[in-house]
């Protein structure tokens, strides 16, 4: 499979992996792609290799007439299928991978448009007879990448049940006042019932700044790699965090996870999973969601 994308690209073609493994238990899948996210596929089991898309040499599938190594060619060769998802309008990159030598290959554009996003990437398994419409991406980590996830929250929070608050996503009108997850922390806080954490990473800048400056109160997870990110979100009581990455990430590891949504559609990207909430915000505008309607769409979790 053949896979670029963020984070929450990734985690809604999980249930692509998953249907591929169920259908062929036995099967050999190779994921090619951002390792620094693909790899969790690995670690949950959904796939036996992942190679960088830099490494694999993709690139030169996007040309005209590309010179493919006979190594590349035969190792094209070896797979009975090829599920190419990237954006591929006039079919260069499907068309060189069967000149290069993959036997039968399965194209989705990344481009979601009409469907819920996992369904839009399970969508072109239909063409070999696999229908999973209404599937949930689920990631199972081992017990000791949990374990080591609780160690992180529990150096935190100690044994108090610890909700992980992330104030960003890939971009600034996504997200939510960082004002109003300030207010919401502080009040959890003080509440005693659970302990708020906010996790921040490197693309977290100007809430990092806020965060440190406002609540220096409040623990804060900084700089994880996704890989620890999960681990920490498969141990902790609940996440709360914008339409982004994590919180798809959080609902796949089956967190209790509440969602804001403001401009972007809820109904073709909101996160699924077993225990999600999602809040879109009334005319596409996050000021509008107060803390306190937050604030009680926690309560029953």
């Amino acid at each position: 499979m053949l896979r670029g994308g963020a984070l929450g690209d990734f985690i809604v073609t999980l249930p692509v992996l998953a249907a591929l493994r169920a259908r062929w238990p036995g099967s050999y899948i190779e994921l090619i792609g951002y390792p620094y996210v693909a790899e969790l596929a690995r670690v949950a089991g959904l796939v036996d290799h992942v190679a960088s898309l830099h490494g694999a040499g993709i690139a030169r599938f996007f040309g005209l007439r590309p010179e493919i190594p006979d190594a590349q060619r035969a190792h094209l060769r070896s797979f009975d299928l090829v599920f190419n998802f990237f954006h591929d309008p006039d079919e260069t990159v499907r068309t060189n991978l069967e000149t290069g030598g993959a036997r039968h290959v399965v194209s989705g554009s990344p481009l979601v448009e009409d469907l819920h996003a996992v369904d839009h990437f399970l969508k072109p398994l239909e063409s070999l007879a696999i229908y999973e419409a209404g599937a949930q991406p689920s990631l199972t980590l081992p017990d000791t990448e949990r374990a080591a996830g609780a160690a992180r929250l529990a150096a935190c929070t100690g044994d108090r049940p610890a909700w992980i608050i992330h104030p960003g996503s890939g971009s600034p009108k996504k997200n939510w006042l960082l004002g109003y997850f300030i207010e919401l922390a502080r009040r959890l806080r003080a509440e005693d019932r659970v302990a708020p954490v906010f996790l921040l990473g490197e693309a977290d800048d100007a809430a990092r700044e806020g965060v440190m400056r406002n609540a220096p109160e409040i623990p804060r997870l900084d700089g994880l790699t996704v890989r620890e990110a999960a681990q920490v979100l498969a141990a902790v009581h609940g996440c709360l965090g914008n339409d982004s990455g994590i919180s798809h990430l959080a609902a796949a590891l089956g967190a209790r996870t509440v969602a804001l949504f403001g401009p972007s559609r809820a109904d073709l990207w909101s996160p699924r999973g077993p225990r999600v909430t999602v809040l879109q915000a009334p005319g596409g505008a996050l000021d509008a969601l107060t803390v306190d309607v937050v604030r009680n769409a926690l309560s029953p979790l």
